[in-house]
Parts: structure tokens; C-alpha cells; sequence
């Protein structure tokens, strides 16, 4: 069985490695119990670093929209380079909510 694939930055996710799972729409704004999506863990945290819960809501519920968020894009062409395992520390304080 082959390794699910983060849906951010399209590397695989191989069991061992970070990895969580983030709700499309944020449970505070009505997400709980909607679809969600597995992400490397340094994916994930880079996606609430850069957005808020009422962003995520209203214009970044999707990864394909995720991908469009400049900073995000500028993460994923940086992280694309790293191996699968790669571990950061996100910069800046996590978004309010």
C-alpha cells in the first residue's frame, strides 16, 4: 500500500511522520463532523499560521484554494524541496481565531 499523499504540497506522508488531520471548514465556524484532509503536520500548522478561522471559512475551504493563498504558495514551492519527514518550526504566531 502506497503512502497518502498531502494534499498542500503533494508529498507523501509515510507512517512515522507528523501528520494531522484539518477540517476544510474550521469546527468554530459549523465544520465539525465535515470533510477533512490529512496533512503533513508543518503543513497544516503553516495553513493556520497564515489564515484565520473566518478566512478558512469563507474563501479557503478546499485545498485547491488553499494552494492560492500567497503565502501558502510560497510555503509549498519552499517545502516541495524537503524530504517527506522535514520538520520546522513555523514562523509567527498562530492567526486568532
Amino acid at each position: 500500500m502506497s503512502d497518502p499523499v498531502c494534499p498542500l504540497c503533494g508529498r507523501p506522508i509515510p507512517d512515522g511522520v507528523p501528520q494531522s488531520l484539518h477540517h476544510l471548514i474550521p469546527k468554530l465556524k459549523g465544520g465539525k463532523g465535515g470533510p477533512t484532509v490529512l496533512l503533513h503536520d508543518i503543513c497544516h500548522r503553516e495553513i493556520h499560521a497564515a489564515l484565520t478561522e473566518a478566512e478558512l471559512a469563507r474563501e479557503y475551504s478546499t485545498p485547491e484554494a488553499l494552494k492560492t493563498h500567497p503565502r501558502l504558495a510560497k510555503f509549498i514551492a519552499w517545502v516541495q524541496k524537503r524530504p517527506p519527514g522535514f520538520r520546522s518550526r513555523v514562523p509567527g504566531k498562530r492567526r486568532k481565531r
